[in-house]
């Protein structure tokens, strides 16, 4: 993908999370903020883009589990695996 896609995928997922977090104010999504980027970052490299989109991707299907969506556990367990990947990228680059 290009840096605008990722760009443009990590603002639909963001905005995804701004719907569960105002059904569901207990969702915290820790792990995400603690990255400090957001999509209109643009000057953020693509990796860390990148790497948010699969964060916040698990923390999102965590919280649909909580919505009783039976797939959820595994995209959670798949979405954290590709952002420990993409962290050793973003560790290796720096």
């Amino acid at each position: 993908m290009h840096k605008e896609e990722l760009i443009s995928l990590h603002q639909m997922l963001v905005e995804i999370k701004d719907y569960f977090e105002s059904i569901n104010p207990n969702l915290k999504f820790t792990q995400y903020y603690a990255l400090k980027i957001d999509p209109s970052q643009i000057h953020r490299s693509k990796i860390e883009h990148k790497h948010a989109i699969f964060v916040l991707g698990s923390e999102l299907a965590n919280a649909m589990r909580e919505v009783e969506f039976s797939a959820s556990g595994r995209i959670s367990a798949r979405m954290k695996e590709l952002a420990d990947k993409v962290l050793k990228e973003i560790e290796f680059i720096h």
